[in-house]
């Protein structure tokens, strides 16, 4: 059986990392989903998941990362071509990749003590992002 649902999550026009272990935990208990996998997916080009202590050093370290692997202050062909100046967040999306999936059981995420679920918005402009979920046993 598979449960599908979805979250929307608003953004900046900054790197934005933000915590969704709650409102993903919540549409678990909703769902009265006890054992199996959730699957996420960040539909879109310039966003990403990923899993991390969600804690300031750490946000900030990982966004200082971030900014060394694909710097947003150099030049990329896609901006050439398109002209919107994100061709850095296509990248960095990239690199980390749209989607995560995480084993449930009794109801709960299988997550380590210190591990929450991130969405990272890299796009220049604000975004209403949606995070799909599937619910798989």
């Amino acid at each position: 059986m598979i449960i599908q649902n979805l979250i929307t999550v608003p953004t900046t026009d900054e790197t934005d990392i933000i915590d969704i272990t709650s409102p993903i935990s919540n549409k678990i208990m909703e769902a009265d989903f006890k054992n199996g996998a959730v699957f996420l997916f960040v539909p879109g080009s310039t966003a990403s998941l990923s899993t991390i202590e969600f804690e300031s050093g750490v946000i900030n370290d990982l966004k200082k990362a971030i900014q060394r692997i694909a710097p947003d202050d150099i030049w990329y062909e896609h901006n050439e071509k398109w002209g919107d100046g994100n061709g850095y967040a296509h990248v960095r999306a990239a690199l980390l990749g749209p989607s995560l999936q995480i084993p449930v059981a009794d109801g709960k995420m299988l997550l380590g003590t210190w591990q929450q679920i991130v969405l990272l918005d890299f796009d220049n402009r604000p975004r209403k992002r949606q995070v799909l979920i599937q619910f798989f046993n």
